[in-house]
């Protein structure tokens, strides 16, 4: 099959610990240089960590496989300064369209209403993906030692380190690193090698992936179609990607022969009587893959931390794999960053594992949902889907148990011990454990966006548009908490005449007024934001205090007093 796409090859480069340099040590050690590994490499390395990411192998991935990038993983990812080329290759869209047999029943819109700088979602292949990570990791110099062709072949996990040994071309070495982050990918050795399990359901359906290289004018939209007329009885997916090539999903059945789907010949046909006759393709690359939709008990063992797909399996109906695993690395880097510089305390590593356990249970749920009702197992439930169907062409209710991949949304973390409950009364919407919400603003005059202005640290926003009867106290109560180096200032004006910003803030005019819409500000509502930028507290009016307590909070520190009253009990 010709592809339109070369792999890169990166170089291996004998390690120092061959040359003598006895067993080499590290704060941070990655095993898997895909998206999850080099997104915490990339992340910690932003916060002046250095870890060492080791790889078996020397290049990209082969093939579309992840696809699909969401709206919340692309804010991640501009963060990280790895989102730009993303959204210039990828293909821009938020249209999907369902379709029953020989018709369209209905079509959706993932962000109908304006004002967010990323996209719904965009389609690139995960190889575009992982080659961008990668020379986002090298930008960032010595603070990451990628070595490729590094297999670990043996771990030692301790309370206090971990130890591996790595396999090169030129021999074996040992690695002691404090923290090991594990992000091998769903058949992980290194979960193997400590004997560990990740356990959920099995789904034998069949499905092939071909991608399919063709000049088409079909909308940059999501279709999927049900027992269509070119594929009687099973499902049909389609997305188009960069260099004119398409991604399609043929359902084949738990009893499909996969050596027959992936005949040449056999994939031709099908596409062919997809398209018709008049359509010229080539075929790039195709598989006939099954999935299982599970996760580990736990993702932390001593200090070994399982990432991504090593951690949790969903299918691939509703992009939350890839989506998954990115909102997971970001939750843990902050928090081991905090950690590793003496900022917080270990305790709060734990929540890692509470917050995205919670997570992955999610995102498993509504695959496994959408698996259910695609690949329906009984006459009942094919007979109820049907009829779901084609209520859905003509009654809104029906569209809604409609369910072709709910597609990935960030995931909220409503009951997390990080988390300040509300003291005051605010609207559902933006609550404690929400991830952040996107708005145009002005800094200095010039456009820019709120998520610009919030990230990688604690940071306060506050609605400074208070009466100037108020402005002297909120004055006050910035300038207390100017003083804490791990928190930022930011303003949303415009000010009244008597209020002055603290030297440090950072002062942004909302320019049309979805600031203020999106978190319910009014007249001196603060919102305590996470590094990560989930809402950790918020209230009406703001006092050095409360804040205070809920930064300390967000840090882990009630941790440790509630494992000390467990320990006297």
């Amino acid at each position: 099959m010709p592809r339109t796409y070369t792999n890169p090859q990166y170089p291996y480069r004998p390690p120092a610990e061959l040359g003598g340099g006895g067993e080499g040590r590290c704060p941070v050690a990655i095993v898997g240089a895909g998206p999850s590994g080099l997104t915490a490499a990339i992340d910690l390395a932003r916060q002046g960590i250095a870890s060492v990411v080791l790889d078996d192998n020397n290049t990209v991935s082969i093939g579309s496989r992840a696809i699909c990038f969401a709206k919340r993983t692309l804010e991640i990812l501009d963060r990280l300064g790895a989102a730009e080329r993303m959204v210039k290759k990828g293909v821009t869209w938020q249209v999907g369209k369902v379709f029953f047999r020989e018709r369209q029943v209905y079509a959706f819109n993932l962000l109908p209403e304006q004002g967010h700088r990323m996209p719904a979602f965009i389609n690139l292949q995960q190889y575009y993906f992982e080659e961008y990570l990668v020379h986002r990791a090298e930008q960032l110099g010595d603070r990451i030692d990628l070595r490729w062709k590094n297999r670990v072949t043996a771990v030692d996990s301790r309370p206090d380190h971990s130890l591996l040994t790595v396999e090169t071309p030129d021999g074996s070495y040992r690695l002691r690193c404090d923290y090991l982050l594990v992000a091998d990918g769903a058949n992980s050795d290194i979960r193997d090698m400590l004997g560990l399990e990740s356990r959920g359901q099995i789904f034998n359906d069949r499905f092939l992936i071909a991608d399919v290289v063709m000049t088409a004018d079909f909308p940059s939209e999501r279709w999927f179609w049900f027992d269509p007329p070119f594929h009687p009885n099973q499902s049909v997916l389609l997305h188009k990607q960069p260099d004119n090539l398409w991604r399609i999903d043929f359902q084949l059945g738990a009893d499909a022969d996969p050596e027959e789907a992936l005949r040449e010949e056999n994939i031709c046909r099908r596409v062919r009587a997809m398209l018709g006759p008049e359509v010229d393709f080539t075929l790039e690359w195709a598989s006939v893959y099954t999935f299982r939709c599970r996760k580990m008990d736990r993702f932390i063992h001593n200090r070994v931390f399982f990432i991504g797909d090593s951690a949790h399996q969903v299918s691939p109906f509703g992009a939350r794999g890839a989506n998954g695993g990115i909102q997971s690395v970001e939750n843990l880097a902050w928090k081991l960053g905090r950690v590793i510089h003496g900022q917080a305390p270990e305790a709060l590593l734990q929540t890692y594992d509470s917050e995205r356990q919670h997570g992955a249970a999610e995102n498993i749920l509504n695959s496994t949902r959408a698996t259910d009702f695609i690949t329906p197992k009984s006459r009942a439930s094919r007979v109820f889907r049907d009829a779901v169907l084609e209520l859905a062409e003509h009654y809104p209710f029906a569209r809604a148990l409609v369910n072709s991949g709910r597609l990935s949304r960030p995931c909220s973390y409503p009951d997390s011990p990080l988390n300040t409950p509300d003291s005051d009364p605010f609207p559902p919407a933006m609550a404690p454990g929400t991830p952040p919400q996107d708005a145009p603003v002005q800094v200095n005059g010039q456009v820019g966006w709120l998520l610009h202005q919030v990230g990688d640290v604690f940071t306060l926003l506050v609605d400074g548009q208070v009466p100037d009867t108020e402005a002297d106290l909120l004055e006050a109560e910035l300038r207390t908490l100017q003083e804490r180096e791990d928190l930022r200032l930011v303003l949303v004006g415009p000010l009244p005449p008597g209020l002055k910003a603290p030297g440090d803030a950072r002062l942004i005019q909302d320019t049309e007024g979805l600031v203020r819409q999106r978190y319910a500000l009014e007249g001196g509502n603060a919102y305590l934001l996470r590094p990560d930028q989930h809402v950790a507290a918020r209230w009406r009016r703001l006092s050095a205090g409360p804040v205070t307590e809920a930064l300390d909070r967000a840090l882990g520190h009630a941790l440790v007093t509630r494992e000390a009253r467990h320990a006297e009990a």
